[in-house]
């Protein structure tokens, strides 16, 4: 009994572990084997270590002396700055500028993070992101269950084109984390106040760059993975491109890649700018969306509310899970055309007095569950079909009850 109430518990601490919003006491560290099943090692030290209270983590530079440290390795608290994350080795670094160039300030153990190596994909995977982000001003957190962090701007444009979903990924204290980047408070407190003085001091933008390893040539032979090889040889790119200069490269994104070029100032590197490629690729998705028709509101008999909601494999076309090509209109990257009607199926039929000579639909686009348009349609039908089902229950037992009523009153009329 006792033992399951544990596991609820840490099941529980682990979802509100970035956005969650009680507080919650450390729970027993024999416990932590059932949270971290399947966990690097080092990551089950380090909880452990935090549940017992065995803080700082080995390695955490001596966060009480800031100042003084500054002072040694000669920068100022508001010259500009570089935060660089490698999942592997769980480290953060805190470079700041120095005459120009870019000198390493302090390396943080990070305390926990969840999931695997390789980038986020959609909502939920649990999954630590992956690319080039920024924090502005506007992404400064300075109240909530993590008083003093930070938020990423994920998902960036990259993100966006890739139809990478997700949101509230933080640098933030503590350490559970379910997507997020848990420092520990002291160290959240000293990455946060460097990054308001930088801000302050009026740095814009603070590139945040997070690799899934250091990207190393031997590094990368030894964690070789056939899914995101072509990914973490573009992210080496601008690995490289700040190891050989100390200096934070421009980036941009453009045809489903990271480039990068250097910046006209020592640290002007400014937001991930994308090209026009990829600006139209999000619009694209987001007209699509606009785009879609809601299902007819008419109430049909149905057994169930799942059994109305064909899985929507592909966009152009039928929604049902069938390897027929697509069809112009319906789930296609454009709304219908007016002269144009619904069939049962769900597929668009043209009306009898279209014009023949309409634009032809967009091409088919494959229908992942990462993509929001598939995520959100599948969504409203959902919802469609659940309150046909509720509508055509409630007129049944109307239908019931209503006689049943009235004949006890007409009893008693007699």
């Amino acid at each position: 009994m006792a033992l399951g109430v544990a596991r609820h518990s840490l099941t529980a601490l682990a979802l509100i572990g970035c956005i969650g919003g009680l507080a919650t006491a450390p729970r027993p560290a024999h416990a932590l084997s059932i949270e971290l099943k399947g966990v690097a090692a080092d990551r089950v030290d380090r909880q452990r270590s935090w549940a017992e209270g065995a803080l700082p983590l080995p390695g955490t530079p001596n966060v009480a002396i800031l100042d003084e440290r500054l002072r040694q390795k000669g920068v100022s608290i508001n010259a500009p700055m570089l935060i660089r994350i490698f999942k592997a080795e769980s480290e953060l670094e805190v470079w700041k500028d120095r005459q120009g160039q870019m000198v390493l300030f302090a390396t943080y153990p990070i305390c926990h993070w969840s999931g695997m190596l390789g980038p986020k994909l959609r909502e939920g995977d649990k999954q630590a992101p992956e690319g080039f982000y920024t924090v502005t001003k506007r992404q400064l957190y300075h109240a909530g269950r993590w008083p003093r962090s930070l938020l990423l701007n994920f998902p960036n444009v990259y993100d966006q084109a890739e139809a990478r979903t997700g949101s509230d990924i933080l640098i933030h204290g503590g350490c559970t984390s379910v997507g997020c980047f848990a420092m520990t408070n002291p160290v959240s407190d000293e990455v946060h106040r460097l990054t308001v003085a930088a801000i302050d001091a009026g740095q814009d933008n603070v590139p945040i760059h997070v690799f899934p390893f250091r990207m190393t040539e031997e590094n990368v032979k030894s964690h070789a993975s056939p899914a995101w090889a072509s990914f973490w040889a573009n992210l080496k790119e601008g690995y490289d491109a700040f190891e050989q200069t100390k200096r934070v490269p421009r980036v941009a994104v453009c045809n489903s890649r990271y480039t990068f070029a250097e910046a006209p100032g020592t640290v002007s590197a400014g937001a991930v700018e994308a090209c026009q490629t990829t600006i139209a690729t999000i619009k694209d998705q987001n007209d699509w969306l606009d785009g879609v028709t809601p299902a007819s509101p008419i109430v049909r008999p149905v057994r169930t509310a799942a059994a109305d909601i064909p899985p929507p494999m592909r966009l152009g076309g039928s929604v049902a899970d069938s390897p027929a090509e697509p069809q112009s209109g319906g789930l296609t990257g454009a709304p219908p055309s007016a002269g144009s009607a619904t069939g049962a199926a769900g597929v668009v039929e043209p009306a009898p007095n279209a014009a023949p000579d309409a634009a032809p639909a967009p091409p088919a686009i494959l229908c992942r569950w990462a993509l929001p348009v598939c995520r959100r349609t599948s969504s409203l039908k959902s919802i469609q079909a659940a309150r046909k089902a509720a509508r055509f229950a409630i007129g049944l037992r109307l239908t019931i009850l209503l006689p049943r009523s009235r004949a006890p009153a007409e009893g008693k009329q007699r």
